[in-house]
């Protein structure tokens, strides 16, 4: 149903593939139901089109509030978090867990600074600390420390904890943009 209800609304195809930063600096291909319009072909011709507010926003958050390439069937996906369904297949494969760091793109590993080699020692999950309290309603500082503070107390007892806390955090719709 989310397949026809992408096809639908915008032609192009289904699944997204975005290259992120997997275990000790990997690329990892992180699979996702499409939620944006296929309208621009590049990011730099999506990003010459922002204001220099929205362009600020980016830089300092990777991502928009009012994100205008987001698709209504998009937006739906991204609240409900369905649109990161198809990671089942990276945990599948053998590249992502259930639950540690959020997977994230090359710039964004330089904000970990001291801490990028610690960040990177254990496998992205398809939730975690950060995802599970808070995730867009927190700062990327607050973000690195959640999910630094994941890396030094990771364990079976804490990966329960937060998949609970993320089915909670999912049906509330909290943080979700």
């Amino acid at each position: 149903m989310i397949a026809i209800a992408i096809k639908v609304e915008d032609k192009g195809p289904v699944f997204y593939k975005h290259m992120r930063v997997g275990i000790h600096g990997e690329p990892l291909p992180v699979y996702k139901f499409r939620s944006m319009t296929t309208k621009y072909k590049t990011f730099d011709d999506f990003y010459e089109t922002l204001s220099t507010e929205q362009k600020e926003e980016w830089n300092m958050n990777f991502k928009l509030e009012n994100d205008p390439r987001i698709t209504k069937v998009g937006n739906l996906l991204r609240k409900t978090s369905l649109d990161e369904l198809p990671q089942i297949l990276n945990i599948l494969i053998g590249n992502m867990s259930i639950i540690g760091p959020r997977p994230v793109i090359e710039e964004e590993v330089e904000l970990y600074g001291v801490y990028k080699d610690k960040f990177l020692s254990v496998k992205p999950g398809l939730t975690g600390y950060w995802a599970a309290n808070g995730r867009s309603n927190t700062s990327y500082d607050e973000r690195i420390q959640m999910e630094l503070y994941y890396v030094d107390n990771c364990c079976l007892a804490l990966d329960i904890k937060l998949f609970f806390k993320t089915i909670i955090t999912v049906v509330k719709r909290e943080g979700a943009m």
